[in-house]
C-alpha cells in the first residue's frame, strides 16, 4: 500500500470509529463556552457502571454487574487543565466524599452522588461548588476502562512495597515498577482498602480517600504518557485504541476528540502535573465527608479557574 493510500485508510478507520462515540447534547447548556481562553477544562469521569460485566470476568468478585450493583454513581472525578498557549496539562482530583450542594437542588451531600442525578448535574455541582468553569466532558465505565488499558499494552506502576486490597482483588506480590493490564489497573485505580506489606506485616494506608485519589492522579498521568507514546509510535494504534473503549465511553457534543489526542500528546510531552484539592474531615448529618480546606485551598482553585501562576510556585 503507498503512503498516501494508508493515510486514507487510517483516516476513514478514525473517523468511521469517531461516529459511533456516544455524544451527550444534554451538556451543551451546562458546559462553559470555551471563548478566547487560553485555559480548556475537561471534566474527566470514571462511572462505575457494571453494565457488560460477565461472571466469568477475573474480576468479578470485586465488582459485580449492574443487578447486584444498581445505579451509577462517579466512581472517579478529575478536571485536566489544558493551557493551549503553553501546551502543558494539570490535573486536580475531586475525592469522592467531597460534600458539596448538589447542582441548583439546594440539597448537600457527597460529590459522588451528583452523578446519579445525570452527567449535566454533576458539571453544574462542578462548576459551582468550585468555580471552575468546565468546557468539555469524558466519561468511560469500568469496562471501557479496562480495555483502554489493554489497547495501550498496560500502564506502568510503581510500587514501593507489596501491595494488596481484598476488596478490589489487588494483589502486588513484589515491590518495583509493574506493567499492569485492565484488570489488575481497575483494581488499583479502585483501592479504598489499600494495604502495603512493610516491617513484616501487612498495614493498612489510612490516607483513606486521599490516598486513593493520589494514586489514580499517578496513574492517570502515567497513562497519558503510555497512550501518547502508543499511539505516536505507531499511527495504527490511534483507531484500535478508540474501539477498544468506543461502547463505554461518553463526551459532549462539541469535543474533537482528534484535538483532545494532540493536545494530550503534548501534555505527555511536557509534563502533567498533579495536584489534590486541600480538604479536611468532616462529619455532617452523621456522614463521615471532606469539606474545602479554606484559604489552602484558593490558590489551587483559582489555577484551574482560569490563567493564574501555578500553586506553590
Amino acid at each position: 500500500m503507498t503512503a498516501s493510500g494508508l493515510g486514507t485508510t487510517l483516516a476513514y478507520r478514525a473517523r468511521s470509529t469517531l461516529h459511533q462515540v456516544h455524544r451527550l447534547p444534554i451538556l451543551t447548556g451546562v458546559l462553559t463556552p470555551l471563548g478566547q481562553s487560553s485555559v480548556e477544562n475537561f471534566l474527566l469521569v470514571g462511572s462505575d457502571s457494571r453494565v457488560g460485566a460477565e461472571p466469568n470476568d477475573p474480576d468479578f468478585g470485586g465488582i459485580g454487574d449492574a443487578t447486584s450493583t444498581t445505579g451509577q454513581r462517579s466512581d472517579t472525578i478529575m478536571v485536566m487543565r489544558y493551557d493551549r498557549a503553553a501546551g502543558t496539562a494539570a490535573l486536580l482530583s475531586l475525592p469522592r466524599d467531597l460534600w458539596v450542594e448538589i447542582g441548583s437542588t439546594g440539597r448537600k451531600n457527597r460529590i459522588n452522588s451528583a452523578y446519579s442525578d445525570g452527567p449535566e448535574v454533576l458539571v453544574a455541582t462542578v462548576q459551582q461548588a468550585l468555580g471552575i468553569p468546565l468546557h468539555h466532558y469524558v466519561e468511560v465505565d469500568f469496562q471501557g476502562f479496562k480495555r483502554l488499558v489493554d489497547a495501550i499494552g498496560g500502564v506502568d506502576v510503581c510500587f514501593e512495597f507489596p501491595a494488596r486490597d481484598g476488596h478490589t482483588g489487588l494483589q502486588i506480590d513484589d515491590p518495583g515498577c509493574q506493567r499492569l493490564g485492565g484488570v489488575a489497573a481497575l483494581q488499583y485505580a479502585r483501592s479504598r482498602y489499600y494495604e502495603e506489606f512493610r516491617d513484616g506485616e501487612w498495614r493498612v494506608d489510612g490516607t483513606a480517600d486521599l490516598g486513593r485519589t493520589a494514586r489514580q492522579q499517578d496513574f492517570v498521568t502515567s497513562a497519558i504518557h503510555q497512550v501518547a507514546g502508543a499511539v505516536g509510535a505507531n499511527p495504527f494504534r490511534a483507531a484500535g485504541v478508540l474501539s477498544a473503549v468506543v461502547d463505554s465511553i461518553a463526551v459532549d457534543a462539541d469535543l474533537d476528540l482528534t484535538v483532545m489526542a494532540r493536545e494530550l500528546r503534548a501534555a505527555a510531552g511536557a509534563g502533567v502535573q498533579t495536584f489534590p484539592l486541600p480538604v479536611q474531615p468532616d462529619t455532617i448529618k452523621g456522614k463521615a465527608v471532606l469539606t474545602v480546606q479554606v484559604p489552602e485551598a484558593l490558590p489551587v482553585i483559582a489555577y484551574f479557574q482560569g490563567p493564574g501562576p501555578v500553586p506553590g510556585s
